[in-house]
């Protein structure tokens, strides 16, 4: 019975979708009856299962009532409706402009509408975007894009691809898909598609080599000054780097880079212009790679294990010798030794800021989505603060290296001082024997100098970095010069050098330096020589050549 029961509801159900669906035929073919044309139409568009009535009511009636309104596309699409009337085609028709696109004018008439994925649509939008934007569209059918268009390639970037379909924005709006700071996205949904590149044999590594390019960089930390996509290939004008008439052809790149960097030279174009690191980079960058690779785990290693070292024998001498309490205590330089005099201070303080600084706002551009970058990063889009206060910082460390040079000049007792830091032959026999100490090679520790192979690595370490960092920085800030004599790859080399150091210095300082000045035991928690002048670490002479002077009345 309950069998019975449930065939009998299903049949009902069944008839009952066959009386609706013969009352919409009835009602569709009554209108063909006089609309026979458009009913043809409409059984091939994208509104063939939608009933006549839903778009014209109240016209069941023959003849139909007069002034019935028109039928809204917003009746079904609200949300498409909603965008076409904040873009620009929307307010141009509510500012009063009848010659503005409408639904009508993209989609043809609604019983004609066809599907927007199909071949035949996508076809067809050149020519109506061509209705209005004559220039545009022909630079864009002789384009890449347009003559794979022709060429029927389905997935061929049409003008909504870049500008959008319906919400339609101004360049110089920041939610236009072709603003300065989305272009980039827009244009990695292909070019950063490893589908669609393997498809049709495109370089897949042109978005990864533009994000890690200073101008990627710099526009991913919201600088929309800087070039991207579109100020090298073009909007529209898209062309292979082999047609002369590209903009990214080598005979063109002179007046392509210039717009940015007036005086570029021809030089400029040699080497390759997208590179990722072990791939089509310059041979300077990948000899300056491989070899920082090498030195920097190398140095940084070898610090590490001795001070490690040096601070594990200390602490055994802290705990188990008698002598414990009088490392402990605060120690005056003994017999007013001075270490570092008022203007070494100077100079120390000036570094210690302008060193900072650099690091700060120069690993912010390398890594803009880390939070310690957000407060340079935030004032980018108006000002370039984090790039000002770089180089300010930057031409601070370079003058604080003539003022070194200055004094040393001028100044007998500074120079003097100064050549207690002189490298000398012993130095490297010192290092490795106190090394071999440490590791408990060596039984006795060894007596070292006043200024010891510590205090003259770290001083000749900086000597050498400044050079290397203020050398390469200039380079690169004086870009338009360099672009005007040098091949571009000078300033690939540059960058790659400067990045390294930068790194090694940066590490060196936190391991080296700040172990020496704050967590060894003999001056925790702090070496004041760079506040007072005088140290609290325990030297005891020992007739060594290298002995500081000792301070004077009026020094």
């Amino acid at each position: 019975m309950r069998g019975c029961a449930a065939e009998q509801v299903i049949r009902l159900l069944f008839l009952g979708i066959l009386a609706v669906g013969q009352g919409w035929g009835q009602a569709d073919s009554g209108c063909a009856a006089c609309h026979d044309e458009i009913s043809k139409k409409i059984s091939s568009s994208t509104h063939a299962s939608v009933d006549c009535a839903t778009c014209h009511p109240k016209h069941e009636n023959f003849p139909h009532p007069e002034g019935i309104a028109k039928p809204e596309c917003a009746q079904c699409h609200p949300q498409v409706a909603g965008e076409h009337a904040s873009g620009v085609h929307g307010r141009a028709r509510a500012q009063g402009n009848q010659a503005a696109p409408d639904c009508g004018i993209c989609h043809g008439s609604p019983h004609e509408t066809l599907r927007p994925r199909s071949q035949q649509f996508r076809q067809a939008v050149p020519d109506t975007c061509g209705m209005c934007h004559t220039e545009q569209t022909q630079q864009y059918l002789e384009s890449v894009h347009g003559t794979a268009l022709k060429r029927g390639i389905p997935d061929a970037p049409l003008c909504t691809d870049c500008h959008g379909e319906h919400s339609i924005l101004p360049r110089s709006q920041a939610d236009s898909p072709v603003s300065p700071n989305r272009i980039r996205d827009t244009c990695a949904r292909c070019h950063g598609d490893v589908r669609l590149s393997r498809r049709f044999g495109l370089p897949a590594d042109r978005v990864l080599s533009f994000d890690a390019s200073f101008h990627g960089l710099a526009g991913k930390a919201g600088n929309q000054s800087v070039a991207n996509c579109a100020s090298c290939h073009g909007y529209h004008d898209i062309l292979p780097s082999s047609d002369p008439r590209s903009r990214v052809n080598a005979k063109n790149l002179p007046a392509t880079c210039g717009k940015c960097h007036p005086g570029a030279g021809s030089r400029f174009a040699l080497g390759p212009i997208h590179w990722i690191a072990g791939e089509q980079e310059p041979a300077g960058v990948r000899w300056v790679r491989n070899l920082y690779l090498g030195i920097i785990p190398l140095i940084l290693g070898l610090m590490f294990v001795h001070n490690l070292a040096d601070w594990v024998r200390k602490l055994l001498h802290l705990r188990l010798r008698a002598d414990a309490a009088y490392l402990l205590r605060p120690l005056a330089a003994p017999s007013g030794e001075v270490r570092m005099y008022g203007l070494e201070r100077l100079q120390h303080a000036l570094l210690l800021v302008s060193f900072a600084v650099l690091v700060w706002t120069g690993f912010a551009l390398k890594y803009p989505d880390q939070w310690w970058a957000r407060p340079w990063l935030v004032w980018e889009p108006v000002f370039p603060v984090r790039g000002t206060v770089h180089r300010i910082a930057g031409a601070v460390l370079i003058g604080v290296s003539l003022l070194h040079v200055v004094t040393l000049i001028t100044s007998r007792r500074l120079r003097a001082h100064w050549m207690e830091l002189w490298p000398r032959a012993g130095d490297a026999r010192e290092g490795i024997l106190n090394l071999a100490y440490l590791l408990g090679l060596r039984r006795k520790k060894p007596k070292l100098s006043s200024h010891s192979y510590i205090e003259k690595a770290e001083y000749w370490a900086v000597v050498w970095g400044t050079a290397v960092m203020a050398v390469t920085g200039i380079l690169l800030w004086a870009v338009n010069w360099t672009l005007a004599w040098l091949p571009k790859s000078w300033l690939d080399v540059a960058t790659a050098i400067h990045f390294y150091e930068a790194v090694l210095a940066t590490l060196s300082i936190l391991i080296w330096h700040f172990y020496f000045v704050i967590f060894d035991p003999e001056v925790y928690p702090m070496d004041t020589a760079w506040l007072t002048g005088t140290s609290p670490r325990r030297r005891e002479p020992h007739g060594h050549s290298n002995q500081p002077r000792k301070a004077k009345p009026g020094d």
